[in-house]
């Protein structure tokens, strides 16, 4: 795009924010010990890989969904002290938005560098979908809609869509679960991942159904886990330890017409990602042709199909078509969720594929490749079992964020200089 951006647009900052350090917890089932205990992990590791000093990162945001710990009781097991924080309800599409905040709130100048978390015991204490310890039934909010008439797991809220898709285009199970097939294959090349086996197209469909079309391989793993990235300026990130990872545009938490309801409000085969790529490819002066890489969230299987659709990387309706070609493979095209994602890796609410992103822009993923005298690794971008998964040459990655089919966030980043 030529010309002056005025300073009251959107467009004034791209690029003038970067994500400069990120990190991880084990994947786990039975982590053993408290969120407190994993958000202090998670944000510990981020700032030492950003080559900061707890006492140089004076924000935090956090998600406060479900068993999460608030950010000062993290902020003061580190021994920080805050400028700014805030924790925020949200489980997906919270990390795109919480980005956005973090940009708002250091331009703002309310402080300078911001921590995001997000700690769970996804799978040893509040299992979502209503079982668990601590998880409540009382009705309110969305759940007048929802909860009554047996809709309380996601798998039972989000089907219809899908169902809907396939009656509109087409689509079949058979094109989603390659979606499944294919984030296993990346993830057997993930040391961190949870589900490391690959697994193929017909062993999705042979396993049992959960909730109609969805079958239990169509379905995201439940983990345990903390999680984190650091947000700050351009200027200080070129002092950071590594190549950063530069936003060129954010969107946070947009909206169909209706997010509870959204099927009254234009086709339930369409989700948010039809309207927030209008402000995604615009803010970010590149179309999604330009991109390439993705991580696309996979709660299940089809959440990654109608996103990719919906946000443009192919026409409406062919969705099926597009993740059953092979172009998200490793050696595709677009490669979609290098780590595994939420189907494979482990289940974070949509961070862990940014951190992936990130970790692909620095070209410097964590993969079965050896590591040279330098402390980098030497990849072959063969990827074959247990190998490399290193995305050769990438320089443009996109994150889509699933709230649910009526509420989506999403980010571009570049890789920085």
């Amino acid at each position: 795009m030529s010309g002056e951006i005025e300073a009251d647009s959107p467009r004034y900052l791209r690029g003038k924010y970067a994500i400069v350090g990120v990190g991880e917890t084990e994947y786990t089932r039975g982590s053993g010990c408290t969120t407190r205990a994993l958000g202090t992990r998670a944000v510990r590791a981020a700032i030492e890989d950003a080559g900061l000093t707890p006492g140089d990162v004076d924000g935090m945001l956090s998600y406060s969904f479900n068993d999460s710990t608030p950010s000062p009781a993290i902020a003061g097991d580190l021994g920080m002290r805050l400028d700014f924080h805030m924790d925020v309800y949200g489980g997906g599409s919270s990390i795109e938005a919480l980005v956005g905040i973090a940009i708002g709130v250091i331009e703002a100048g309310m402080c300078k560098t911001v921590v995001i978390y997000r700690a769970m015991n996804g799978f040893s204490q509040v299992r979502i979908g209503g079982t668990g310890r601590g998880r409540g039934s009382a009705m309110s909010g969305n759940g007048l809609f929802s909860r009554g008439i047996g809709m309380v797991s996601a798998a039972q809220m989000f089907c219809h869509s899908f169902m809907r898709h396939m009656y509109d285009y087409g689509t079949t199970p058979e094109q989603v679960a390659h979606v499944k097939a294919i984030h296993s294959e990346h993830a057997s090349n993930n040391p961190k991942a949870y589900y490391s086996k690959r697994t193929t197209v017909d062993e999705v469909l042979a396993s049992r159904m959960i909730v109609k079309p969805l079958h239990l391989l169509d379905c995201c793993v439940e983990t345990d886990n903390g999680t984190a990235i650091v947000v700050t300026c351009i200027d200080r990130a070129r002092d950071c330890r590594h190549t950063p990872a530069v936003i060129q545009s954010v969107v946070g938490r947009c909206l169909k017409p209706r997010s509870d309801m959204h099927y009254q409000s234009g086709p339930i085969s369409t989700v948010a990602g039809r309207y927030a790529r209008e402000i995604l490819w615009p803010n970010a002066g590149v179309g999604p042709e330009d991109i390439e890489m993705t991580g696309s969230y996979d709660a299940f299987t089809f959440t990654t199909m109608m996103q990719l659709e919906d946000y443009g990387f192919c026409k409406k309706g062919e969705g099926g078509d597009y993740v059953s070609s092979g172009i998200m493979r490793l050696g595709g095209a677009r490669p979609n969720n290098t780590s595994g994602g939420h189907l494979c890796e482990g289940y974070t609410h949509g961070i862990n594929m940014v951190i992936e992103n990130v970790r692909q822009l620095r070209h410097d993923v964590d993969d079965g490749c050896p590591v040279g005298t330098n402390g980098k690794r030497r990849h072959t971008y063969d990827y074959c079992e247990g190998g490399c998964r290193q995305v050769e040459g990438v320089e443009l990655s996109a994150n889509l964020g699933w709230g649910t089919p009526g509420m989506g966030s999403a980010m571009v980043m570049a890789r920085g200089s």
